[in-house]
């Protein structure tokens, strides 16, 4: 089983919207057996809190389950986690510290948006101070991230949907 981690800042906006989003799609083209994920942040700003009301809007209003409590990232996620997609290049040197602090190695932690083949940034905007319009447009933005991703994904480890 290929397992994905997603992270942001604090675990409310951004990475449970991946989660859910990588989720549904993976669901809908019957590869659940094949795909686990899980989100976290670098922060512990929101451990044990549900995902911001606008972020779980944001996926009901598409049909999306998102079930998720905040958590921190650590180390045991860097040795269970195949793949590691950061937000933002904050949160990628937060992981990075992370990994060079414990003597570990990870050699598949991106930026989510490295994978979409045109792209004005390589960031997802944090939403968390912006209004719904943020949230839809980091919807949006992550929505074709990882259709893109899943289809390296599926290339990458030779999966016929």
């Amino acid at each position: 089983m290929v397992k994905v981690l997603f992270v942001c800042l604090g675990n409310i906006c951004r990475s449970p919207l991946a989660e859910a989003i990588f989720e549904h799609k993976v669901k809908a083209q019957n590869l659940h057996h094949l795909f686990k994920s899980d989100s976290c942040g670098t922060s512990d700003y929101h451990i044990g809190e549900l995902p911001d009301e606008r972020t779980i809007k944001c996926a009901n209003q598409r049909n999306i389950d998102i079930n998720h409590r905040g958590r921190q990232i650590n180390r045991v996620d860097i040795r269970e986690f195949d793949y590691i997609l950061a937000m933002d290049k904050s949160n990628k040197v937060n992981v990075e510290k992370l990994i060079n602090r414990n003597g570990l190695n990870h050699d598949q932690l991106h930026l989510i948006r490295e994978f979409q083949s045109s792209s004005d940034s390589l960031e997802v905007p944090d939403p968390y101070y912006g209004g719904m319009e943020a949230f839809e447009e980091v919807y949006e933005i992550l929505d074709d991230a990882i259709n893109h991703f899943l289809e390296f994904l599926k290339q990458e480890h030779q999966v016929h949907a």
